[in-house]
């Protein structure tokens, strides 16, 4: 499967927008793309043609990438409900309220059918699938059960690209951190850094990206700049869902910022060099 998977440091640095610039660009080529993230949990949601309920996220990232958004792109949709419980479903069907232990120990395996059958039906349909990883693949304590991060990227074996946010500080720190975490069967995925939210002159900031690229030994692609009012609903926002604004150009000058600020041809590489 040709794809690609974008990781964080952390939570919150900024992994859903750059797949939605991703989703659009490559459907810019003229190629059939499908967003995938194998596990959202988020209180907001959309239906499928269907009716069957997904992540917000994925439905508006399907948009950018100009297709139909399809359950598979989201199999697993958690929803917490309070009292360190969610409600849980797998393809739009709803499970009886539970908590994380218990979600940890009850669905590990079904979550891992539900994983590769949708990666499966993806790879048939589309030409390449943009993957979203979930908080930071180097939560240690979670690694035996994790279905989110780097499990998924061995399932559909593509190239990773780690996210940091250097708005909110420590993005070096965050970013050496995270690859000395990984096992390095999982470090040798990461074939590029993305700085994100970045407030400034970039090029005041080269500094920085030597350090990185001398301390890991993989190349920073892109620095990105921080965009004010880009006019797309972030996972995160504490927003209805009728305030979102979906309109085409939206999405253009997203990906038209993101392009000006990555490497887009070696992106494209990678891309091309995965899967088979």
């Amino acid at each position: 499967m040709k794809g690609i998977m974008v990781m964080g440091t952390a939570s919150d640095v900024g992994k859903t927008m750059i797949c939605t610039a991703f989703c659009r660009l490559l459907s810019d080529e003229g190629l059939r793309v499908a967003p995938f993230k194998s596990q959202n949990m988020s209180r907001f949601s959309a239906r499928t043609e269907n009716g069957e309920e997904m992540s917000r996220a994925q439905y508006l990232q399907a948009e950018a990438a100009r297709t139909t958004p399809i359950i598979e792109m989201n199999p697993i949709l958690i929803k917490p409900i309070g009292g360190m419980k969610s409600d849980v479903r797998f393809f739009g069907e709803t499970f009886d309220a539970v908590d994380g232990f218990a979600y940890r120990e009850q669905f590990f395996t079904k979550a891992l059918e539900a994983i590769r059958s949708s990666l499966a039906r993806l790879a048939e349909t589309f030409d390449v699938v943009v993957t979203e990883g979930a908080g930071s693949p180097a939560e240690v304590n979670l690694n035996d059960r994790e279905i989110v991060n780097m499990r998924v990227a061995d399932m559909a074996d593509v190239p990773v690209l780690l996210v940091a946010d250097i708005d909110r500080g420590g993005a070096i720190a965050s970013i050496v951190g995270t690859l000395q975490l990984l096992a390095p069967e999982h470090r040798a995925r990461v074939k590029g850094i993305i700085i994100n939210k970045f407030h400034g002159n970039v090029s005041l900031f080269q500094e920085g990206v030597d350090f990185i690229e001398t301390h890991t030994g993989i190349r920073v692609v892109g620095v990105i700049p921080h965009m004010m009012n880009h006019g797309i609903e972030e996972e995160d926002a504490d927003r209805p869902m009728s305030e979102a604004l979906t309109d085409a150009d939206v999405y253009d000058e997203w990906a038209k910022h993101v392009k000006a600020h990555v490497d887009w041809p070696f992106v494209r590489s990678i891309i091309e060099e995965s899967g088979g």
